[in-house]
């Protein structure tokens, strides 16, 4: 089954609310983007936002430049059904960050959490790292959140990496300096824990 094929599965399959990494509003994105981004006309791009309520909260602060890319249609549709009207101020992307085509120099921020652990293949994390030196200005940030080492092993019956913030830096490499990590015990519909770790990085000029 392609990747494509599961997520859709997923999306399709069962309410957004009740997929593990669920989250009601996502604090610790909201902080390090606000952190990343004074301005509210800043380039924002959620990667796997799919259908993630982030947008939400970050249209409800002001922000005015967002856009959203998944793989799957479905969890985009999901988020285009629940923001109503306010979903046509959003870009929608459907595509796989390995493969999609991203303007350069497009985004100020780049947010990410819960795809890059998913690529547990060395080309896999090669072809997602060109895509954010190429789509991410000089002076950006870049925020990935990943399972931490005492994470799961799979998340949605796939396998995935897990990182130590030293280890998810260095796959980034010295191109971005590392301005802060952070940790995230989440809590999961379901009642269980997910140790997640954040790391946020600006590009070198």
């Amino acid at each position: 089954m392609s990747a494509k094929t599961h997520w859709e599965q997923v999306y399709g399959s069962k309410p957004a609310q009740s997929v593990s990494w669920y989250q009601p509003h996502a604090a610790n994105s909201i902080a390090l983007i606000k952190a990343a981004a004074a301005d509210l006309d800043s380039r924002i791009i959620d990667i796997g936002g799919g259908a993630s309520t982030l947008v939400d909260d970050l249209l409800d602060l002001g922000y005015t430049n967002l856009s959203v890319l998944d793989l799957s249609a479905e969890a985009l549709a999901v988020a285009r059904r629940r923001l109503g009207e306010r979903a046509g101020s959003i870009h929608w992307i459907e595509g796989d960050i390995t493969t999609i085509a991203l303007p350069r120099h497009g985004f100020d921020v780049w947010h990410d959490r819960a795809v890059f652990h998913f690529l547990t293949e060395p080309e896999q994390r090669a072809a997602y790292l060109e895509r954010v030196r190429h789509a991410v200005r000089p002076g950006g940030h870049v925020i990935v959140a990943t399972f931490a080492l005492d994470g799961p092993a799979q998340c949605s019956g796939l396998p995935v990496a897990r990182y130590t913030p030293e280890g998810l830096h260095d796959e980034f490499g010295a191109a971005f300096e590392l301005i802060e990590h952070r940790e995230e015990y989440h809590q999961t519909p379901a009642g269980n824990t997910q140790h997640f770790i954040y790391c946020f990085c600006l590009k070198a000029g």
